[in-house]
């Protein structure tokens, strides 16, 4: 609801990159911003675009890009008037919002809009998706009432690279929830932190455990770490990391290669104590209902 509502107070321009749209609601709310003048713009993952709701949108009139390409266009943000942006794991479904564990952040910054335009720009505008992607975030680092925020998007900023760095600076806690984890890089460091005293604690959706060639799972398991599969009759979606309490990792990409060289992706760091205890509830919640190693 705050989603639709956040829509419904769009005045000029609505850019919608998702890769997958069932909810009628959100439909609805485009179709209205559209009817009362704002520029609606919406680039979704190709296979996904033939579905009925977005199928109805183009039949209503709004225009939809699909990528038309074998790798996914993963990414689940929306810019609104340029001058705010929510993202986040949450794809715009049903399964999504009402029974998969899922997460969104809503930033009011006119540089940080302007990072997810040039990314929607590059898409919509130059038909450049995953490897054509040309790194051009204007604003990686910006200060926002405070609150440090870094913006990325992959193939093209070297994501695995920060996150890497993020987490070998780790001197307390790591806590992670991942629907997939397939990267070795990231899981080694984890490991060797956690080898060094760092408490690494984390909740896999279990299905891609079951299914991913290559889950880090048994290994985090072997090597004496608190990672569970998840207890959620839905999709345990998120794919957040939190550091010391102190900075959180979230966005469309999972912990996979590709997520990192195929897919269009995009990943906010945020640096605040006070938005990590909130994904730390969430943690916390998810993981208590976690099945036991």
């Amino acid at each position: 609801q705050a989603l639709i509502a956040s829509i419904d107070s769009a005045r000029l321009s609505l850019d919608v990159a998702i890769y997958s749209l069932s909810l009628r609601e959100v439909a609805n709310a485009l179709l209205r911003a559209r009817d009362r003048g704002v520029a609606v713009r919406v680039v979704m993952e190709s296979d996904n675009r033939e579905r009925s709701v977005p199928q109805a949108l183009i039949e209503g009139g709004l225009p939809i890009l699909g990528d038309r390409r074998e790798g996914l266009m993963h990414d689940k943000f929306i810019v609104i008037d340029r001058s705010e942006v929510w993202t986040g794991s949450l794809n715009y479904t049903v399964s999504g919002a009402y029974e998969d564990n899922n997460n969104l952040v809503h930033i009011r910054s006119v540089k940080v809009a302007e990072n997810y335009t040039t990314e929607f720009e590059e898409m919509y505008t130059d038909d450049l998706f995953g490897p054509d992607s040309i790194a051009a975030t204007p604003n990686p680092s910006v200060t926002v009432d405070g609150l440090r925020v870094e913006t990325y998007f992959s193939p093209d900023d070297s994501v695995a690279a920060r996150l890497l760095e993020l987490l070998q600076g780790a001197q307390e806690s790591i806590y992670f929830l991942a629907f997939s984890f397939t990267s070795d890089d990231l899981a080694q460091v984890m490991r060797g932190r956690a080898d060094a005293g760092v408490a690494v604690s984390g909740v896999m959706e279990d299905a891609q455990v079951k299914s991913n060639q290559g889950t880090e799972f048994d290994l985090f398991v072997q090597s004496g770490l608190d990672v569970r599969r998840d207890g959620n009759s839905g999709q345990m979606h998120h794919k957040f990391i939190v550091i010391d309490r102190s900075i959180v990792i979230t966005g469309s990409y999972n912990f996979t290669a590709a997520a990192e060289d195929r897919n269009d992706e995009n990943l906010v760091v945020l640096f605040s104590p006070e938005i990590a205890e909130l994904f730390l509830a969430e943690f916390e919640r998810v993981f208590d209902a976690a099945q036991q190693p």
